[in-house]
């Protein structure tokens, strides 16, 4: 080859590299929020008029058919969602509605939380993890996989309202930072630090459950550390929508359903405004398990006794996830398939000592 040729070939390969360097995924950013036991029912047809118009599970009807109940499916479901359904809807992709034949399924056989957010975290259902018991995950996670990554390292994060989490996330093992249940700030370095402490302090835990904090001190704790550390990755649990429905408060339920659309909301307009963050940060948003329907008294519960329990959803929105809206047909989807998402997302290729389900490729640009 003279030197004229080879350097036409380096010019042409410099060009190429450009282009290719021109086209790559945007998104440099993933946030992972679930929102614990939420039906795949009320996210796509809304309140559920069985359960909001008996006053056994809703025993103000006159205010839960004011807030919630309008004569179509659509309208219904922009009451309870309305980030959902007037953003996530128009500029990215929602899965799991079974009424268009789109199906999203636990692929674990427990069909409650800790099974479901393993599988969510590892890609794996482990038949190992079969109680709710705060035992640490044995399973490399997807940000067990990312914090060992160079770009990643110390840039991983988990905020929870439920305190089996952080065992979920095994951050003995991992050493990746995870604020559960009614953990405070350690060693708190702001006035917003201090003030969400001393808000932890004395805002009691919830009735149900004392390891679990409030919905809200998780989401403003979450927020406080993005702004002050800009993680890569953050993972945001919520735990009082599935609180409320074991406890068979159905309009309570749905108020809190809507204000986790609302953090949603302030989350998503927040990163827009950080040039970290802004174009280049995908939200994933997904439950741990569904719950029963049909007798309506199977609402409050959920687990293997509790038929089609196992029935889930998910949303995204991000720079590299084409704005079809809600998903229609389609092969059926599964949990062990977010892990193996997120990692692509950011570029990566999630293998680990398990099994992982393969990434939802219909997320990214062809």
């Amino acid at each position: 080859m003279n030197q004229s040729l080879r350097h036409f070939c380096r010019i042409l390969l410099l060009m190429l590299s450009g282009f290719s360097l021109a086209n790559a995924q945007q998104t440099q950013n993933v946030i992972l929020v679930t929102l614990d036991g939420v039906r795949w029912q009320e996210v796509f047809t809304g309140a559920d008029s069985t359960l909001l118009f008996d006053p056994v599970y809703s025993p103000d009807t006159s205010a839960a058919r004011k807030n919630f109940w309008a004569s179509t499916q659509q309208q219904r479901r922009q009451l309870v969602f309305p980030f959902l359904w007037n953003t996530v809807s128009r500029q990215g992709q929602l899965y799991g509605n079974r009424l268009k034949n789109n199906r999203v399924n636990n692929s674990n056989p427990f069909w409650f939380s800790y099974p479901g957010y393993n599988e969510i975290l590892s890609g794996y259902a482990d038949d190992r993890i079969k109680s709710n018991d705060k035992i640490d995950n044995p399973n490399t996670t997807v940000l067990e996989f990312l914090h060992n990554q160079p770009d990643y390292k110390g840039r991983i994060a988990a905020f929870s309202s439920w305190d089996v989490i952080e065992a979920a996330v095994n951050e003995k093992k991992t050493g990746i930072y995870a604020n559960s249940g009614n953990e405070p700030i350690p060693s708190p370095k702001t006035a917003a630090d201090s003030l969400l402490n001393s808000m932890m302090s004395t805002i009691p835990p919830q009735v149900w459950d004392k390891t679990v904090r409030s919905d809200f001190l998780t989401y403003y704790m979450a927020k406080n550390y993005l702004l002050q550390n800009r993680p890569k990755v953050l993972f945001m649990q919520f735990d009082e929508t599935d609180g409320l429905a074991h406890a068979g408060r159905y309009a309570d339920d749905l108020r809190m359903v809507h204000a986790v659309d609302a953090f949603l909301a302030d989350l998503w307009k927040t990163v827009q405004q950080i040039p970290q963050y802004a174009g280049k940060t995908t939200l994933i948003v997904t439950t741990d398990h569904g719950r029963g329907h049909t007798p309506k008294a199977t609402w409050k519960g959920h687990g293997t006794k509790t038929p089609d329990s196992y029935q889930m959803w998910f949303a995204v929105i991000g720079p590299d996830t084409p704005p079809t809206g809600e998903q229609s047909g389609g092969p059926v989807l599964y949990q062990n398939q977010l892990a193996a998402t997120v990692a692509r997302l950011l570029g990566q290729d999630f293998k680990c000592e398990h099994p992982v389900g393969p990434p939802v490729l219909t997320v990214l640009k062809p």
